[in-house]
């Protein structure tokens, strides 16, 4: 018997401005729930350019609380869709402590809780550590109405450890908002991440923006795309196109997979102590 979930993820370029953005994610949001979209991602930090690529304390500005004004607008179209709906924003905890944080509304617009990234990069182009702490939030995984989702942010992506850690607490999906730009990272992209869904008997979901930006290191690539646990991309966007990237989901195939490969099983972490020393 098959459980076929409609996944859908959406690439865009930045606007020049946050209202315009926001109003084309809106709209984008509309075009995905008509085409039966059942859960949707955005890109990473959404409504925003990718303002990391330079060090700027004007930046700070544009973080907001959670809940808020931005999030309050994305929860009623997920209510409005009954769409499960995965928000990507720049949170403000307080005055000084900003998050890069992904939000996660069920299908009925109840916000389930939220992800703060936990891998915060600072090399050239990337000044994260400048504008977010680390998360501490863990790894969760949501139970929303039509699969069990867990979010890795961007340059999560490159550590194996929460990869696993989101299989073991149950995720069917994991999805990966991202702002990457051609140049080091490019070949992994579609490496990695086919390889955590492999080890962890799991679906993946990988989004990435598309452009230049003025900010930007470089040409933001698109190409986002979901993955099966066989390691198979089973759709993807193209490299420069404001796009809905849609896949239909078996997660019956979890099952299929994780009775043929028995990783779980198999697993040694009373063996593992290193992990924790160093």
């Amino acid at each position: 018997m098959s459980r076929i979930v409609k996944v859908g993820l959406i690439q865009a370029k930045w606007e020049g401005e946050v209202e315009a953005m926001i109003r084309k994610h809106e709209k984008m949001i509309d075009e995905a729930a008509d085409k039966g979209v059942q859960i949707l991602c955005l890109q990473e930090l959404f409504h925003l350019p990718y303002f990391p690529a330079e060090q700027d304390a004007k930046w700070y500005e544009f973080a907001e609380p959670i809940p808020g004004p931005l999030s309050s607008r994305m929860q009623k179209k997920a209510q409005e869709h009954n769409l499960v709906l995965i928000v990507p924003m720049y949170e403000k905890e307080m005055t000084g402590v900003y998050y890069n944080t992904t939000v996660v509304f069920d299908a009925d617009g109840k916000m389930l809780g939220k992800y703060r990234k936990n891998h915060i990069p600072h090399v050239q182009g990337f000044w994260e550590k400048f504008y977010f702490k680390p998360g501490n939030l863990g790894y969760p995984v949501f139970n929303t109405r039509y699969a069990k989702v867990g979010v890795y942010t961007c340059y999560d992506r490159h550590f194996p450890e929460g990869a696993r850690i989101l299989g073991l607490n149950g995720a069917e999906i994991v999805f990966n908002p991202s702002a990457t730009t051609k140049g080091l990272s490019a070949y992994l992209w579609e490496l990695e991440q086919p390889a955590h869904a492999v080890a962890n008997g799991y679906f993946i979901a990988a989004i990435n923006r598309v452009g230049v930006e003025e900010w930007g290191p470089g040409k933001y690539y698109g190409s986002s795309y979901i993955c099966n646990p066989k390691g198979k991309i089973i759709a993807q966007g193209s490299e420069d196109k404001d796009e809905v990237v849609i896949g239909d989901v078996d997660l019956e195939m979890i099952k299929e997979v994780r009775n043929l490969w028995q990783f779980y099983r198999d697993r040694r972490p009373e063996t593992y102590h290193k992990l924790e020393e160093i």
